[in-house]
């Protein structure tokens, strides 16, 4: 079955509600990065997150950037997704495997860090991209997005995100939620959601069951409350180019490629969110200079 994402909002207007199944998408970042268990959980929350945001900030053709950069052994992590369902992304160090935490579970913060940050880069098209950065809150990516949610957008939200990896390290699912309070929401079905929430089992683990991102978002609320808006594909999905690599060789002192020619007879760029490699001829090279 394909990734997807639910766009819906309650009925009562108290809440805007995304949820989506990215269990594929972060697999295939998982193939492509050769990532072990902690880094795996790091770089698909990532993923998630970025791709929630972006469905509900952004617009048209906008994108926007997220770095995570934490004191944990993965270092950071760079993801890149658009208001269109595709994202891509990838970690400094993919090899990170720890002991679980207390709770039996992938240790994130361990592999990030505790002590860091998360910025927010926004291209819309005007003449400077906006940047929003907030303090790590618990290195568990989750609680980042949320606080970043409400110091750099004013959105008071709630956010979950959650990669289940088996022990031979491939992804069995892996989620998320976003859920916006909207301006003139009830105080009471504020306190309700948060109570709800904290019963709330891991997305993963309503995937792995069977359930759906709309039956996950019914059990957050009535579905007679719940007015689906969208369902959207979603997917991992890199946009490098060849031609992009060449601007970017053009873009390096003359003096510098004429090295490169004369010491390695041609170039090769790679790319690193996925890992798609470039050949420059020496031809090629002396077009630039």
């Amino acid at each position: 079955m394909k990734d997807y994402l639910v766009k819906a909002i309650t009925k009562d207007n108290n809440f805007r509600v995304y949820c989506v199944d990215a269990t594929a998408l972060v697999q295939e970042a998982h193939l492509k990065h050769d990532t072990w268990v902690n880094s795996t959980a790091v770089l698909g929350r990532t993923l998630i997150g970025t791709l929630l945001i972006s469905t509900a900030l952004l617009k048209n053709d906008d994108q926007l950037t997220v770095r995570l950069i934490g004191d944990g052994p993965v270092g950071g992590v760079v993801a890149d997704g658009n208001s269109k369902g595709t994202v891509k992304g990838y970690i400094n160090n993919p090899h990170v495997s720890l002991d679980s935490n207390a709770q039996g579970k992938i240790d994130v913060a361990a592999a990030l860090g505790t002590k860091g940050s998360l910025t927010v880069t926004k291209d819309q098209g005007l003449k400077e991209p906006f940047t929003g950065q907030v303090g790590l809150v618990s290195g568990e990516i989750a609680e980042d997005f949320t606080y970043y949610m409400a110091k750099s957008e004013q959105t008071p939200s709630a956010i979950g995100l959650s990669v289940f990896v088996q022990p031979e390290e491939s992804v069995e699912a892996a989620g998320g939620f976003l859920v916006q309070t909207l301006p003139d929401a009830d105080e009471d079905a504020i306190t309700n959601l948060e109570a709800k929430l904290k019963d709330m089992p891991l997305v993963s683990k309503s995937l792995r069951e069977g359930k759906t991102p709309e039956q996950i978002i019914f059990d957050l609320f009535d579905e007679d409350n719940v007015k689906v808006l969208e369902t959207m594909d979603v997917e991992f999905k890199c946009d490098c180019t060849k031609d992009r690599f060449k601007d970017a060789l053009a873009s390096i002192d003359k003096k510098d490629l004429q090295e490169i020619i004369d010491a390695d007879q041609g170039a090769e760029a790679v790319c690193k969110f996925c890992g798609k490699k470039y050949q420059f001829t020496t031809d090629e090279l002396k077009e630039l200079v």
